[in-house]
């Protein structure tokens, strides 16, 4: 569980005003000085990102914010960062202070039930004064989650933390308890993939790229084989087997010669195309791509990449996608692109949002990216996606998705409903 990636972790976001004691908590939880703790307003200048097995409660990544009510120099910059984790966080875990209840515990409330995230209140600073019942009255009226600490207390720490561990567990997303398939639901039990794995300068020596390996893990779970070539092999691997095999997946790059060489009765895809479903939402990702059709001169495009990157000679994202979508339209597009948790919040300036599969951000980080498109009135779609669509393969590598099949085939590609 240590190597479990933070993507795959559950999201605990530390809100609180400044010097409430977030960092101290955070500290207290982990059992170790992971932030700097000061009587100083502000001694949390950017978000500390703490890794941790929770047990029972299992891998989680603490999100200790700088306070949002920062005052200090670089203070607007702090909480620009911070207001990110609002999107990002799973939980929400209110760091306050005995009978102090502002307009900044008001939004954090304003913001959960928006994104519809629970909140746990750790009432800190106990020993330095015992709330009072006005206080404990608003605080009940908000939420029934409520722990009260001294932070700095640690003789007292399983008495703070194993309560925290008990309402996470009983909040906790649904999604991150029993997250969506990746593969297994697309074939029967004891069913066969192959799945073609291109070894090119986006796949490290010794080692394939994460959505490969979440996919292979994700068939095992469910006691499935998988079968892994390069795209030189298959077509000679597959004449190999006796009978049909149950689905092939690609890389979205090679899924021209997958489409060639694969049978029809055999259905197909490709990792991209099984990430936008784990990870987002297939079908908003097949209603939004009609709107390339209907691009123009100087229309812009987003390119959002989940992960941090050199780019390489003929990257993907930067590279090859903003090739064939100029190749395919003949149109000149203005192409921007942002990378890892950048999003931008303009996104009402674009005409198409085109993401990647997202394996290294969360489900909810991905819903809320779509929420918010779908908000600004942008179509939002994805790599695989539109890749398979300029290259006109979209309708055979959606065979295993009888939902958004039926949207490419009934024509209701229409952006963003």
């Amino acid at each position: 569980m240590k190597k479990t990636p933070k993507s795959l972790r559950l999201q605990l976001g530390l809100f609180g005003r400044t010097n409430t004691g977030k960092s101290s908590f955070l500290n207290m939880a982990a059992g170790q000085d992971v932030a700097i703790t000061s009587s100083t307003p502000g001694t949390t200048t950017d978000v500390v990102e703490k890794s941790m097995e929770l047990l029972p409660v299992g891998p989680v990544v603490f999100l200790d914010t700088a306070g949002m009510d920062d005052v200090s120099e670089l203070g607007s910059l702090r909480i620009r960062k911070s207001r990110k984790i609002l999107d990002r966080a799973d939980i929400y875990i209110l760091i306050a202070e005995p009978d102090i209840w502002t307009e900044y515990e008001e939004t954090i409330f304003k913001e959960a039930g928006i994104r519809k995230t629970p909140v746990i209140v750790v009432v800190n600073k106990v020993d330095q004064k015992k709330p009072g019942e006005l206080f404990l009255k608003k605080i009940k009226e908000k939420t029934e989650m409520v722990i009260f600490c001294s932070s700095i207390n640690l003789e007292q720490r399983d008495d703070y933390i194993n309560p925290l561990k008990e309402y996470i567990i009983s909040c906790c997303p649904d999604d991150f308890i029993n997250p969506p398939a990746i593969i297994g639901d697309l074939i029967p039990r004891k069913g066969i993939a192959v799945l073609i794995v291109p070894i090119d300068k986006e796949a490290p020596k010794g080692r394939i790229i994460l959505p490969q390996v979440h996919t292979i893990r994700d068939n095992l779970d469910n006691n499935q084989a998988s079968v892994v070539v390069k795209e030189s092999e298959y077509p000679k691997i597959l004449d190999k087997f006796k009978k049909p095999v149950d689905i092939v997946v690609c890389d979205s790059q090679v899924v021209d010669y997958m489409v060639k060489h694969t049978p029809e009765n055999i259905k197909c895809t490709t990792f991209s195309m099984l990430f936008s479903r784990h990870k987002g939402d297939l079908k908003a990702a097949v209603r939004a791509v009609s709107v390339i059709d209907s691009l123009k001169d100087r229309d812009k495009i987003l390119i959002a990449e989940a992960c941090s990157h050199h780019p390489i000679e003929d990257d993907i994202g930067r590279v090859k996608i903003p090739r064939w979508l100029k190749e395919y339209t003949g149109v000149d597009l203005q192409i921007d692109t942002c990378a890892g948790r950048d999003y931008p919040d303009n996104i009402s300036d674009y005409k198409l949002v085109i993401h990647c599969g997202g394996c290294m951000i969360t489900r909810r980080e991905m819903l809320m990216r779509i929420q918010k498109a779908k908000e600004a009135g942008v179509g939002i779609s994805n790599y695989g996606v539109v890749i398979s669509y300029l290259h006109g393969t979209l309708e055979r590598v959606l065979s295993p998705f009888k939902d958004a099949l039926w949207i490419l085939q009934k024509g209701a590609t229409n952006g963003i409903k």
